[in-house]
């Protein structure tokens, strides 16, 4: 059994896109969804320097796009196909990739609402004190009861010995400082408390939006990141991708679900490394195949068919 993931922000690096860029029908599609955007994806995938793509409000629109493209060129060449695949999960902002891929929500009004998501959530980061950081390692009781004693909160579990905590700049110096036994700090490049309820105004931003859309019913199933469970209604799964920016991402929950079906094959849509990277650390058993340049495809395409169930064809 195949899952399809997306990462979420911070999966981006300097000129990630460039290999993509090189062939024309890739270059035409990145061109169509920077102009539904309004964004020059492809320049900030190709030629702008790590902290031009860090700003919010261009990292989440080039990480879906990018994904949005990864899934055309390994599934279908054809406009308004949705991958045939069996189950599906984006971490965060993934989710609304993942979403576009398996045609719950059409590419154009996936681009839009990952514009204003990013918009949004960027003009809270510029007035913000706040940050993220991840905490490796450690007894997970231990790491809570310090993340908690700061004034922190847990944001991601990301399975085993891996939490994402926010709160104030300050809070997170402490945590750096004193880091609790048998741990490795790592601040992210991430301005703003993002999962808590300093952005409930992004998600109610984004609600409107929602409500404009109607969403079909997706051939694949759908892991929330809410609660890790199986969603099958494209209504309820946009309505939980809404209330998700303003609440923990539970992937460790995911994965867990990702166990219990069966999973046998993870394939990371590009951007691809970090949830890779998790799996193979928390799901023994389950081969990992991350994609990230378009020289992978045909790889990328024995794996989907080894370990895809779903019917029709990949």
């Amino acid at each position: 059994m195949l899952v399809v993931v997306a990462p979420g922000q911070g999966a981006q690096i300097p000129g990630f896109l460039k290999s993509w860029l090189e062939e024309p029908a890739f270059a035409d599609h990145i061109h169509w969804l920077s102009t539904v955007c309004g964004i020059d994806l492809e320049h900030y995938g190709s030629e702008a320097d790590a902290d031009s793509i860090r700003d919010t409000a261009i990292a989440q629109p080039l990480i879906v796009g990018t994904g949005l493209l990864g899934a055309r060129a390994l599934f279908s060449r054809s406009v308004g196909r949705p991958a045939l695949i069996d189950v599906a999960a984006g971490h965060s902002l993934g989710e609304l990739t993942v979403a576009a891929s398996v045609g719950m929500l059409s590419e154009e009004q996936t681009m839009v609402l990952v514009r204003e998501r990013g918009r949004a959530m960027a003009a809270t980061a510029a007035k913000s004190a706040a940050g993220m950081v991840a905490v490796l390692g450690g007894d997970p009781d231990d790491v809570q009861a310090t993340i908690e004693r700061l004034g922190l909160v847990t944001v991601n579990d990301n399975g085993p010995g891996q939490v994402v905590a926010a709160g104030a700049r300050v809070a997170i110096a402490r945590l750096v400082a004193e880091p609790p036994a048998a741990t490795r700090i790592r601040p992210l490049q991430i301005a703003g408390a993002f999962h808590t309820p300093e952005v409930e105004h992004v998600a109610v931003r984004l609600g409107r939006c929602a409500r404009a859309i109607t969403p079909l019913t997706p051939p694949a199933r759908l892991l929330s990141n809410l609660d890790g469970e199986v969603v099958t209604d494209g209504r309820e799964m946009l309505d939980r991708i809404v209330r998700q920016v303003s609440l923990p991402v539970r992937w460790g929950l995911c994965m867990e679900t990702m166990k219990r079906l069966g999973v046998t094959g993870l394939l990371e849509l590009p951007p691809a490394s970090t949830l890779t990277r998790i799996a193979r650390r928390a799901l023994p058993g389950i081969e990992a195949f991350a994609l990230n340049t378009p020289d992978q495809l045909d790889d990328a395409r024995v794996f989907v068919d080894k370990h895809n169930t779903a019917p029709g064809p990949a």
